[in-house]
């Protein structure tokens, strides 16, 4: 963090997805306390700490970062460019980068260079960014508008950050689930507590890992998930007892035959329990925990 805050020079009038999201990268790296002026004027561009999206210049030394000169031929855009010289700078973890880039900025990239288009009702980070800026004659002027949207970009930033923190945590006590599964040869991953798992499990070699099934507890309750073969598949590789789906409570425990059963998705892909006794107990009887006895009564 600088003492005095780092002063960020943008282009005034419209905006787009890339200069707000160049900002918010800068706040949520470097200054959190970062200013932002909105101008063309030549002497107050050269006067910036950093500018970005004008300027006609791309030269990270000197915290340039503008894409629409001709001598620039790359794929990024002003975010692209802030991000790449973040993580050169040592000021975002290449990981981090990477997940960024995954999520977020690539796209952000691809859209202002022409290279994509939102689809027409999928919202999405640029459209919502254009979104913003319409309202400019009712609410402010783009000035104002800049500054909401540029909180919101700093709000996802950091939303993604933390996701990307809170799986890297959850990496080791996965690992030691899964191993644990093998040791006892059955096909429940069971954590003692929500984590973010599904990147873990995937890059442990979840697809061809000997489980079906991770359990955690919940807040008042204890959660089984039949897990995807794939991440991001809409499948599973053993979906629960198609007589379970869609049924509550004292219903479901009756197919069951176990009480304390709460709930069963209809598509099969979560099952919650009243605690973790009755979720074992209810997949033993089913032959659920252990692939080689089969799924009994479904």
């Amino acid at each position: 963090m600088s003492e005095t805050p780092l002063h960020i020079v943008t282009h005034s009038g419209s905006f787009h997805a890339d200069d707000v999201l160049a900002v918010a990268l800068v706040r949520a790296f470097v200054d959190a306390s970062a200013t932002v002026e909105r101008t063309r004027d030549q002497a107050r561009i050269a006067a910036a700490d950093i500018v970005v999206d004008v300027g006609g210049e791309y030269d990270p030394a000197t915290r340039r970062f503008d894409h629409h000169q001709r001598s620039y031929d790359g794929p990024f855009s002003s975010a692209g460019m802030v991000l790449a010289w973040l993580r050169d700078e040592g000021h975002v973890d290449p990981d981090l980068a990477a997940r960024l880039r995954a999520e977020l900025v690539d796209y952000v990239d691809a859209v202002d260079n022409g290279q994509r288009t939102p689809e027409f009702g999928v919202p999405c980070f640029s459209s919502v960014i254009g979104a913003i800026g319409e309202a400019n004659a009712t609410r402010g002027g783009y000035n104002a508008l800049f500054g909401q949207a540029a909180e919101l970009a700093l709000a996802l930033v950091l939303g993604i950050e933390a996701g990307w923190r809170a799986a890297r945590e959850a990496h080791a006590e996965v690992d030691a689930a899964m191993q644990a599964a093998i040791k006892s040869g059955g096909s429940v991953v069971e954590l003692a507590r929500y984590i973010k798992w599904k990147p873990a499990y995937y890059e442990l070699g979840g697809e061809t890992h000997p489980t079906d099934y991770v359990a955690f507890p919940g807040d008042r309750d204890y959660r089984v998930i039949a897990v995807a073969p794939t991440l991001g598949s809409f499948e599973e590789k053993r979906p629960f007892p198609a007589s379970w789906a869609g049924l509550e409570g004292e219903a479901l425990s009756a197919v069951t035959g176990v009480p304390g059963a709460i709930f069963c998705h209809k598509n099969r892909f979560i099952a919650v329990f009243e605690s973790r006794e009755v979720a074992f107990a209810t997949l033993s009887r089913w032959g659920l925990t252990h692939r080689e006895r089969g799924c009994g009564g479904g």
